[in-house]
C-alpha cells in the first residue's frame, strides 16, 4: 500500500511549486495529489512532469485554505493509502522522505515554538472563531501548525471530517465593515488554524501525537528559535539531524537565503 502527499496549488504558477516538487521527488516516489483551479493550465502541465495527480476544482484562491478539507476527503474516499501527509506547498521544501520517521500516532501534529497566547494571529483567529472562553482554555498550549499534518489514512480522514464539521459551526467573525458590505475579511485567511488547534489540543482523535519544532522531523520556521544549517545547507534540529520538511522558510528569508539558493542550485532551479 502506498503513501500519499496531499496539497493545494490553486492560483499558483509552476515556479511557485517547483521547489516543493523537485525537492520532494528527490526522496519520494509514491503518490502526490494536488488541488488546482480550472484556469491553472500551466500548473497542471507542470504537475504531470512530476507524476502528480490533481483534482480540478472551482474555488477562489483566497478561499481554498478553508475549503480544501472536503476535497481532500473525497480523494481519500476513492483510494486507500498507508499514510497521508497533508501539507502546504508554496512555502514548503523537503530534505528527506517525510514518511521515514518513527511516528507514534494515528495523527501527528507538529508544534511551533510559541504558545497560542504569544502569537497575535493565532490568538485573534481562536477568539473570532471559538470565542474568548475557549481561547482562555487553549491559550497556554503550544501552537500546532495547520500546514503540515501526517497520519494514517483513517487518522487523516477523521481529522478532515472533524474540520469539515467544525468550520461551519465556528465561522470566523468578520470585522464590522466587512460584515456590513458582505466582503471577504482577509484577516480570516488562515483562521482554519484555530479549528485545527481546537481538534489537536482537545485530543478529539484517538492516538494523537505531538512533535517539537526544535527536535522533531518538521520545522515551521516562522517561530523557530534556532536556525542552524549543516555543511550540506540542510536545516538541522537540536539533535543535529536534518529536518525532513521545512515550512515557512520565506518568512525568515534573511536566515534561509544562502542555504535555499544552494539547494535550489543543486536541484537545477534558477534563482528568482
Amino acid at each position: 500500500m502506498k503513501n500519499l502527499i496531499i496539497s493545494a496549488a490553486c492560483g499558483l504558477e509552476p515556479s511557485q511549486i517547483e521547489f516543493f516538487l523537485k525537492s520532494l521527488r528527490k526522496y519520494y516516489d509514491e503518490d502526490i495529489f494536488f488541488l488546482v483551479g480550472k484556469k491553472d493550465i500551466e500548473t497542471k502541465k507542470f504537475l504531470q512532469l512530476y507524476d502528480s495527480n490533481f483534482l480540478e476544482i472551482d474555488v477562489h484562491k483566497f478561499d481554498i485554505q478553508i475549503r480544501r478539507y472536503s476535497f481532500f476527503l473525497k480523494i481519500l474516499e476513492k483510494k486507500k493509502y498507508k499514510n497521508v501527509f497533508f501539507t502546504d506547498s508554496r512555502d514548503v521544501y523537503f530534505q528527506s522522505n517525510p514518511f521515514n520517521y518513527p511516528y507514534r500516532g494515528s495523527i501527528n501534529f507538529f508544534l511551533e515554538d510559541k504558545k497560542i497566547k504569544e502569537c497575535p494571529y493565532n490568538s485573534d483567529w481562536l477568539i473570532k472563531t471559538y470565542g474568548y472562553k475557549t481561547y482562555k482554555t487553549l491559550s497556554e498550549k503550544i501552537i500546532s501548525c495547520g500546514g503540515t499534518i501526517l497520519g494514517s489514512h483513517d487518522g487523516i480522514k477523521e481529522f478532515l471530517t472533524l474540520m469539515i464539521d467544525e468550520l461551519p459551526k465556528h465561522k470566523f467573525k468578520r470585522r464590522l465593515k466587512y460584515a456590513l458590505t458582505f466582503r471577504r475579511d482577509k484577516g480570516g485567511r488562515g483562521s482554519d488554524q484555530s479549528h485545527g488547534n481546537y481538534i489537536a489540543h482537545n485530543n478529539l482523535i484517538k492516538n494523537t501525537s505531538f512533535y517539537s519544532n526544535a527536535s522533531g522531523p518538521v520545522a515551521t520556521a516562522y517561530h523557530l528559535k534556532n536556525i542552524l544549517f549543516n555543511e550540506n545547507s540542510e536545516l538541522i534540529n537540536t539533535l543535529n539531524k536534518p529536518y525532513a520538511v521545512v515550512h515557512q522558510y520565506d518568512k525568515k528569508w534573511d536566515s534561509f537565503k544562502d542555504a535555499v539558493n544552494e539547494i535550489k542550485k543543486n536541484l537545477g532551479i534558477e534563482k528568482n
